[in-house]
């Protein structure tokens, strides 16, 4: 088989994965363990349709910004059909929408994915029309973050839950989650270990600090005002910094094109703001970017992906030449670049979902950004990394790096997206 042949074989084959799991205005980001809309697989599975379809593509933002909040929150995940191999599900988060949703949120790349699908469009006719039509949700959004989860003002926002980060079971949450409360627990019965080996996910008592979390807050009945300060968990995540300032960034470009003036001084204003301040979760230790616990009001040790993610905000060259390097140093420690935890922390296990595996989102983000500060050496060998795991492996959830193994869920939507994203870029 020819290289072109072989190309062409991985993106159909990654094209047919996006139409398995399309359900007409959403994707799944796979049937049985996950068969709801997830906020940031679909807005990253939104940049994979538009090579097939520019209007669906938009179609997929839209829908989830359909099921904005009133106040501005976009949640983790919209139940729009009935399932019940999945928990926790509408009945435990009882968040009262008439669609039910989550009441906690998800990475905001948002704003980054539809200023690219405006910026690749063709029918830019299509694209005006659908980018005015998110902007104003986008920005609404953004507004909502550093109001509510940010209420001192620092410029950086918090979690008030691992789900929010979208790296569930990190090492970067282990001592604030472990400082949760059981006490009280409502008995319940986990369905992903249905679907995915017990060893490849969060560990139950893991799982009861998550649940321990959502009945907390719904005991609050869901009220952004009261959330944060309320919350037993408060981490500050310098990845999911990264994206929000991304995509503050994006849509500040976006809203430019656009003629809102006022959404683009909004947007440029918080991305200065955030940036300058993420430089105070630098570690000169660790040689990258680390969590900050507003619970205990200390620094978390932990040198995650996480830390590694500011790449993609564009950070100061000092600071992305040491990221670079750290991640030149990871490569030599694993066969499959990128490690979600550092192999030489006693805590990395690289088959345990975030606590080791690699990820192809997060290697697209992190190649993103390496590539805009001219890192291209490095992003190719991110890029050939990532599609000798489908050649190896398959469409999986996640690998292991050092065998390559697949884990988690298979016929993987944002895997697939992602795949043909590295293989059009090299076009």
């Amino acid at each position: 088989m020819t290289q072109t042949t072989h190309r062409e074989d991985l993106y159909q084959r990654a094209s047919e994965i996006l139409r398995l799991n399309d359900r007409g205005h959403y994707t799944v980001p796979t049937s049985g363990l996950y068969p709801f809309q997830w906020n940031w697989d679909s807005c990253l599975v939104s940049l994979g349709q538009q090579h097939l379809d520019e209007e669906r593509a938009w179609t997929e933002l839209t829908t989830l910004f359909e099921h904005q909040w009133d106040d501005g929150m976009v949640p983790h995940i919209i139940f729009h059909q009935h399932d019940d191999g999945y928990f926790p599900g509408p009945d435990v988060w009882n968040t009262g929408r008439v669609v039910q949703t989550t009441g906690i949120t998800q990475p905001p790349v948002a704003g980054f994915a539809a200023a690219r699908l405006f910026e690749r469009a063709q029918d830019t006719a299509l694209a005006r029309r659908q980018a005015g039509h998110l902007l104003h949700g986008i920005d609404r959004w953004h507004e909502w973050f550093y109001r509510c989860r940010d209420p001192h003002g620092t410029g950086l926002v918090a979690l008030i839950h691992p789900w929010e980060s979208g790296r569930d079971n990190s090492v970067d949450w282990d001592t604030a989650l472990d400082a949760v409360s059981t006490d009280g627990l409502e008995p319940y019965q986990r369905r992903d270990l249905q679907h995915a080996h017990a060893d490849h996910r969060p560990t139950m008592a893991q799982y009861d600090r998550y649940i321990s979390l959502v009945q907390h807050f719904r005991s609050l009945k869901w009220d952004n005002a009261l959330l944060h300060d309320m919350s037993p968990f408060k981490v500050v995540d310098p990845g999911f910094n990264a994206i929000l300032i991304r995509s503050c960034t994006d849509i500040a470009k976006l809203a430019d094109e656009l003629g809102e003036a006022a959404i683009a001084a909004r947007n440029r204003a918080r991305a200065d703001k955030a940036l300058a301040a993420l430089d105070t979760l630098w570690s000169d230790m660790l040689q990258q970017y680390v969590c900050f616990d507003r619970v205990s009001g200390k620094a978390v040790d932990s040198a995650s992906v996480g830390g590694i993610l500011p790449a993609f905000a564009g950070v100061p060259p000092a600071r992305m030449d040491c990221l670079a390097r750290r991640l030149t140093a990871l490569a030599k420690q694993v066969n499959y670049l990128v490690p979600s935890h550092d192999p030489a922390d006693s805590r990395y296990d690289g088959k345990r979902y975030w606590r080791g595996p690699a990820w192809l989102i997060i290697n697209y983000l992190i190649a993103d950004g390496l590539d805009r500060a001219g890192h291209h050496e490095l992003v190719e060998d991110i890029r050939q990394a990532s599609l000798k795991l489908i050649d190896e492996s398959g469409f999986a959830e996640y690998y292991d790096p050092q065998t390559g193994e697949a884990l988690g869920g298979d016929t993987f939507t944002w895997t697939a997206a992602m795949v043909m994203e590295f293989l059009r870029s090299s076009d």
